[in-house]
């Protein structure tokens, strides 16, 4: 599937955030960057990520090495809670 890109730029106009901040998402390996005809872009299906890291920089003041932090909290409880779920079935099913 080919991504829906957005111009940075006209991204951060709207959104009414610095474009620095994207940059430095990039530098975190939060999000990814892509260059085409000299323009950087960003892929539309990273926009709810980059609105929530927003409100944590910018609402909250977490700098981006917080971010990314939070960011793996919450990658692994959602892992732990899939684990969690995994494991009831299995003990539904012993129990039968």
């Amino acid at each position: 599937m080919k991504p829906e890109l957005i111009i940075i730029e006209e991204y951060c106009i709207q959104s009414e955030i610095e474009p620095d901040f994207i940059i430095q998402l990039e530098n975190e390996g939060l999000i990814e960057i892509y260059i085409v005809d000299d323009k950087r872009y960003i892929d539309s299906s990273q926009l709810r990520d980059i609105e929530q890291y927003a409100r944590w920089y910018y609402d909250l003041s977490i700098n981006i090495e917080g971010i990314d932090v939070i960011r793996n909290l919450l990658s692994r409880m959602t892992e732990m809670q899939e684990e969690i779920s995994r494991l009831r079935e299995y003990t539904k099913l012993l129990n039968g």
